[in-house]
């Protein structure tokens, strides 16, 4: 999968789980700060990209995850 076509699952994942629209994200938009994520948001926002992409995203790599690059990062790693 190309980084482009992982930010655009990425982003449609975030767009579900946060019921938002998707026109301000981009790979610098941070999750708690830009869109309002809480704690729990981010749990379900980790479970969509696992599921979405059939990869496993440790806890350890998911605290990590603080924005929209950080999540298609992972998923690019976690892909290979």
């Amino acid at each position: 999968m190309e980084q482009n076509e992982v930010f655009e699952a990425v982003k449609s994942v975030v767009m579900d789980v946060l019921k938002i629209d998707g026109d301000n994200i981009t790979m610098d938009t941070r999750f708690i700060e830009d869109l309002k994520a809480d704690s729990m948001d981010q749990f379900f926002l980790i479970d969509g990209f696992c599921e979405k992409f059939d990869v496993n995203i440790s806890d350890e790599d998911a605290r990590s995850i603080h924005s929209v690059g950080d999540a298609v990062n992972a998923i690019m790693a976690g892909k290979k």
